[in-house]
């Protein structure tokens, strides 16, 4: 166990949305969990990322594993019928996965097109209000919610077009979900991590310049990982957080606040 975490979140359990390989947010984010004590419920895209996401559920000793793909009619809600019938309630929901069409993500904000903003927005965006949809009857006790949007949301970073208005979405989504399931103490957060080597993140164009760039600005003089970014929502899921809600936590080493 890391010296950093303690199991202060033994018998909850959480459903990890996202991971792709060993270099995912949402794996930094699992593991995490799972120093702190959480059981893990895992899923991977399709046939093609379970060969690289399945050992890691493995290594993670995740009960429940499963095939997910967003777009797919009856897949999200499988997994969470597995959820209900293996667990009965869930207590942390992670949601990591955002997508755009190739061409509309490298072409400029003018140049997408309606069918490529459309499906930016419902994988990136809507997915995470179904899944909190699916996911707040079984938060019985109280509960979670995650979602991954980036500094893109906020300010114009060049080349990250039209994930920018759909991150900023999906953080407009968070303080909405936060409001109305606020009642039910499920509380819901926006992460923001910094620029980070995922494979995701390779479709951006100069992305190295960003890299380097972020690191530049960063007060703390560095970049973050996955870690860094999994340890802080292993402590927003704990009760040392239980009065944190509905806003935008940047984890960048503070560039953010540098103009």
């Amino acid at each position: 166990m890391s010296e950093q975490i303690r199991p202060v979140l033994t018998g909850k359990k959480a459903l990890v949305v996202g991971i792709a390989n060993d270099q995912s947010i949402a794996y930094g984010c699992a593991k995490a969990f799972r120093e702190a004590g959480a059981d893990l419920a895992v899923t991977w895209l399709n046939e093609k990322a379970r060969k690289y996401v399945e050992p890691l559920a493995h290594e993670l000793a995740a009960p429940i594993t499963a095939g997910l793909n967003v777009a797919e009619p009856g897949q999200l809600e499988a997994v969470f019928e597995q959820i209900g019938k293996k667990w009965g309630r869930l207590d942390i929901l992670l949601h990591s996965i955002a997508f755009a069409p190739g061409d509309d993500l490298q072409g400029g904000l003018l140049d997408c097109s309606a069918e490529g903003f459309a499906r930016a927005m419902d994988i990136s965006c809507h997915s995470f209000i179904r899944m909190a949809r699916l996911a707040a009857p079984l938060m019985k006790d109280g509960g979670t919610m995650f979602a991954m949007s980036y500094y893109g949301a906020n300010r114009v970073v060049p080349n990250y077009n039209v994930m920018g208005p759909v991150k900023a979405a999906l953080e407009a989504s968070c303080r909405y979900l936060a409001y109305e399931l606020g009642p039910q103490r499920i509380r819901v957060h926006a992460i923001s991590p910094g620029p980070l080597k995922t494979r995701a993140a390779s479709g951006l164009k100069d992305f190295e310049l960003l890299l380097n760039e972020a690191a530049a600005k960063a007060p703390l003089g560095e970049l973050v990982d996955i870690m860094d970014v999994g340890y802080t929502c292993a402590y927003l899921s704990t009760p040392f957080a239980h009065r944190v809600t509905g806003g935008t936590v940047y984890v960048d080493g503070g560039a953010n606040i540098v103009a």
